[in-house]
C-alpha cells in the first residue's frame, strides 16, 4: 500500500513554512493523539503517520530530500535513516507537547536549568550638545542587585551548601509519560536549578544577590548621537545564586541647543544680520564647538535664508577623524524704534529705489499686476 503524501497528512502546501509547519502539526497531533482519543485504533494510526510526516518536513535536508525523491529517498538507506526518534526531533516533540498537554507537572519552567541569568538595566543619561562634541567620562550611580558577599552567590547560609534536589536528583528535570512518549519537563520542586537550599543566607534570603547602588565609570565616546546605546557587559543585575549577571545599556539623549541645531554631523546655525551689512556686504564672526572662531563673509546684497558653509566645523563623525560641516544661515533683520530722522533716509531712499535695486519686490508685484489685469479680463 503507497503511503500518503506527507504534505497532504498535515493538510499543508509545498511552500509552507518551518511555523506554519508546527502550527498545521500542532493542530493535528492534538485531533488525534491517543490519550484523546482512547481505544480508537483509526486514531493511533493517524497520529503516527502525523509524526512521521512532521519528523520529515521538519527536518531541512529530510525535506530537500523528501521533495526531490519523495517517499523513495527514505527506503533501503536512502539518507534519513527511516523513521525514528533522534534528539532534534525529540526535543521539537517535548515543545509542543508543552504547549498541547500543557504542564503536566504542575508548573511550566525554565528550560536553561541550574543557575538564572540577572536581568539586563537601562539607564536613560542626558548630555550636553558640547558633550558629544568632545566625548566625556561619566559617573553613574545604578541601583541594582549584586552578588551577596555573604553567601558568594550560593544563597545558602555561609559554612553550608545547597543539596541536590531529591525530586530530579539534581537534574533539574524530570520525566513524564504521556501516552506512550516520555516528556522531560523542568523540575517542580527546584524550579530547574538541580539543587535546594535547605538553610538560606540571612543577608539575601536565599536568592544569593542583595540590592545596593553601585558607581560605574562609562566612556562617552566623540560624536554619540540621541539615542545612541552604550552596553556594558555583565553591569547589570546580578544573577539567581551565583548565575551570570546581565548587562547594562546606557541610552544617551542630548539636551536641545541654544545656538545650534545638528543634523547627523552637520550642524546648523540662524545669525541676524542688520539690513545694511546684508545690503552692502560686510562679515562676522561666529564660535564653534571646538572654542575656535571663524569669519564669515557676507557678500552684497545677501538675502535672508542665505547659508554659508564653514568646512569640517560640525559634529565629529562616530568612530571616525571626520567632522560634518557648520552651516550658518543669515536672517536679515527689519531695523525698528527708528529715529525720525532714520525715518527721513529711509523715505528719501524708497523714493530712489526702482526694480534695479529691489529686483525680487519689483518682479513680484510685476506679475501680481499681469494676474489680476487677467482676471478682470475674463
Amino acid at each position: 500500500m503507497s503511503k500518503r503524501d506527507y504534505y497532504e497528512i498535515l493538510g499543508v502546501q509545498r511552500t509552507v513554512t518551518e511555523v506554519e509547519l508546527k502550527s498545521a502539526f500542532r493542530k493535528a497531533a492534538m485531533q488525534s493523539h491517543p490519550d484523546r482519543n482512547p481505544g480508537d485504533k483509526a486514531a493511533e494510526a493517524r497520529f503516527k503517520e502525523i509524526n512521521e510526516a512532521y519528523q520529515i518536513l521538519s527536518d531541512g535536508q529530510k525535506r530537500a530530500a523528501y521533495d526531490r525523491f519523495g517517499h523513495s529517498a527514505f527506503e533501503q538507506g536512502g539518507g534519513a535513516g527511516g523513521f525514528g526518534m533522534g534528539d532534534g526531533f525529540a526535543s521539537s516533540m517535548a515543545d509542543i507537547f508543552d504547549d498541547l498537554f500543557g504542564d503536566v507537572m504542575g508548573r511550566r519552567g525554565s528550560r536553561s536549568g541550574g543557575r538564572e541569568r540577572g536581568s539586563d538595566l537601562r539607564y536613560n543619561l542626558e548630555i550636553t550638545l558640547e558633550e558629544a562634541f568632545s566625548g566625556k567620562t561619566a559617573q553613574l550611580k545604578v541601583p541594582t542587585s549584586i552578588t551577596c558577599e555573604a553567601c558568594a552567590g550560593s544563597g545558602a547560609k555561609p559554612g553550608s551548601k545547597p543539596k541536590a534536589c531529591a525530586t530530579c536528583g539534581g537534574q533539574g528535570r524530570v520525566r513524564a509519560q504521556q501516552g506512550f512518549f516520555a516528556i522531560e519537563r523542568t523540575c517542580p520542586a527546584c524550579h530547574g536549578r538541580g539543587e535546594r537550599i535547605e538553610d538560606p543566607c540571612a543577608s539575601c534570603s536565599g536568592a544569593g544577590r542583595v540590592t545596593k547602588e553601585r558607581t560605574l565609570s562609562v566612556n562617552i565616546p566623540q560624536g554619540v548621537e540621541d539615542g545612541t546605546r552604550i552596553r556594558l557587559a555583565g553591569e547589570g543585575e546580578a544573577g539567581v545564586r551565583g548565575g551570570p549577571s546581565g548587562d547594562l545599556y546606557i541610552f544617551l539623549s542630548i539636551k536641545p541647543h541654544a545656538m545650534f541645531h545638528r543634523d547627523g554631523a552637520d550642524l546648523y546655525c540662524r545669525v541676524p544680520i542688520s539690513m545694511v551689512q546684508a545690503t552692502l556686504g560686510g562679515e562676522f564672526e561666529i564660535g564653534t564647538l571646538d572654542g575656535a572662531q571663524s569669519k564669515v563673509k557676507v557678500p552684497e546684497g545677501t538675502q535672508t535664508g542665505r547659508q554659508f558653509k564653514i568646512r569640517a566645523k560640525g559634529m565629529p563623525v562616530l568612530r571616525s577623524r571626520d567632522f560634518g560641516d557648520l552651516y550658518v544661515q543669515a536672517v536679515v533683520e527689519t531695523p525698528q524704534n527708528l529715529t525720525r530722522r532714520q525715518r527721513e533716509l529711509l523715505a528719501e531712499f524708497d523714493k530712489e529705489s526702482s526694480h534695479k535695486t529691489q529686483p525680487e519686490s519689483a518682479g513680484f508685484f510685476a506679475k501680481m499686476k499681469d494676474f489680476l489685469d487677467n482676471i478682470g479680463g475674463q
